[in-house]
């Protein structure tokens, strides 16, 4: 059995080693209805926040909200800070001592309140709202279970593991009322994404025709040892939910900075935890290609997944036959096909990071570093109506950097009582196509889909995988 390095920068993140529902959602018939869908509002507040108004959100102490982070490690720090500049960060949690001690450390000065069960953070009256940033096995359970205990979150992506954990998150969220905002961030990076969205609204590349949506290959593992816990994780509440397995941790052979595990980091190299690729960074190259298609005026309704991957581990059925290297795809090239049947998305590991947009009139590439193309050197002399990213942005006040932006977003429909930027059910639609296309990945055959009634069609194996079964002690409790 091999001991995992005791170096305490292999367990913590770089980021801690620094320090009313809307009516239609993403389905217009029009462009039109696209812009009535996010919402036009007053001109008076169509203008993008400064600092100045972003700062004016920094209330009293008496008026400032109270929160959590659930899950301490990874993108819990490096989105936790953004949220302290709008809220008190009082207590954070984590099955990791390690990650709570020097989360603590870091981010709340030694004076949080530590938990190790998140069900103690949900119990307490004086926090508002909580932070999850857990592997994304427990996200739905948490979130599902938070929303019951009148909190309102903020939930990394993917906010589920299985697509009919989103209908009950959805259900609740109805149900509650809570305010739920998806760590989309792309969403409210109005500069880049929103602008290649309005040029698309505006139908300056016509009908849509192709997207190629890039989103690099996938992890690979050498065979990777079992090994021993390392001291102060609790890796049985870890797995959670997730089926039970032995901990397994190797160092690479070549270089000492980097390992291989089936916990911390690379969680999402497993199917068992996560949905690799597809749903880590499809969760926000779909999503935005997703509306890009709404925005044109056409229907985005998915209704088939099909294509090729690899695999370094065999299938049968659907289920990875190796348990000790990583078994998401790490190659593949999807086609998905939607209600309108003249706009295909094609989903690749090969091509440049981003999504490319093809029309009939022109095409665009965007991603979080450049957004090119004619139209929009176009711009330059033929610019975008003066509310086109306003409309985009469903008329709500606006910033420009992603995370900052998306949490001011979240306090604002806290505050307001209405949908977010990135909201629970636009968000399903798009991570339901990701879903569709890691059930495509591990059975080797097309998928095909129903979206009126959520449910896949001629396929009763595929039709399984639209759940799993979660461990016994770690049902959602509702």
């Amino acid at each position: 059995m091999t001991k995992p390095s005791s170096s305490l920068d292999d367990r913590i993140p770089s980021p801690l080693r620094l320090v009313s529902l809307m009516n239609t959602v993403c389905q217009p018939n029009s462009r039109r209805d696209f812009l009535k869908t996010v919402g036009v509002a007053s001109a008076a507040t169509l203008t993008p926040w400064a600092l100045p108004a972003r700062q004016s959100l920094a209330k009293s102490p008496n008026e400032r909200k109270r929160f959590a982070l659930i899950g301490v490690g990874g993108n819990g720090t490096r989105t936790a800070p953004v949220g302290k500049e709008f809220a008190d960060l009082v207590a954070l949690c984590d099955v990791d001592q390690t990650h709570l001690k020097y989360g603590n450390e870091l981010l709340c000065d030694g004076k949080a309140e530590l938990f190790r069960d998140y069900r103690e953070v949900l119990s307490r009256d004086d926090i508002d709202l909580v932070q999850i940033s857990t592997p994304d096995h427990w996200h739905a359970k948490i979130l599902i279970e938070a929303m019951l205990a009148g909190k309102d979150a903020y939930c990394e992506k993917p906010l589920t593991l299985t697509i009919d954990e989103g209908k009950l998150v959805r259900k609740v969220q109805q149900q509650t009322g809570r305010v739920v905002q998806v760590g989309t961030q792309q969403r409210s990076s109005f500069d880049k994404f929103n602008h290649a969205l309005a040029i698309i609204a505006e139908g300056r590349l016509g009908k849509l025709k192709r997207l190629v949506v890039g989103i690099d290959a996938g992890g690979w593992s050498p065979e990777i040892p079992v090994a021993e816990v390392p001291e102060g994780l609790d890796w049985d509440r870890w797995l959670g939910p997730g089926p039970e397995m032995e901990y397994r941790y190797a160092l690479d052979a070549k270089r000492s900075d980097k390992n291989y595990t089936n916990g911390h980091t690379h969680f999402r190299w497993w199917y068992e935890h996560s949905g690799g690729k597809l749903t880590d960074w499809g969760a926000h190259h779909v999503d935005i290609a997703m509306l890009g298609i709404a925005a044109a005026g056409q229907n985005n309704d998915p209704v088939s997944v099909d294509g090729t991957a690899k695999h370094d581990v065999e299938f049968r059925d659907g289920m990875p036959l190796q348990n000790n290297r990583y078994n998401t795809a790490r190659a593949f090239d999807l086609k998905v096909a939607f209600a309108d049947g003249d706009v295909e998305m094609n989903i690749r590991h090969d091509v440049d990071n981003g999504i490319l947009f093809e029309g009939e009139r022109g095409r665009i590439f965007v991603n979080r570093g450049k957004l090119v193309g004619k139209p929009v050197e176009d711009l330059k002399t033929n610019p975008l109506a003066e509310d086109a990213i306003a409309r985009i942005y469903r008329g709500m006040p606006m910033e420009g950097n992603d995370r900052p932006a998306h949490w001011a977003n979240f306090m604002h429909a806290i505050d307001n009582r209405v949908l977010p930027i990135s909201d629970v059910h636009s968000h399903m639609k798009m991570l339901n196509v990701c879903h569709l296309a890691g059930i495509c990945c591990r059975l080797g055959r097309k998928v095909e889909w129903d979206q009126a009634t959520e449910s896949v069609v001629g396929d009763e194996q595929a039709a399984a995988m639209m759940k799993r079964p979660y461990r016994a002690g770690y049902e959602i409790e509702m």
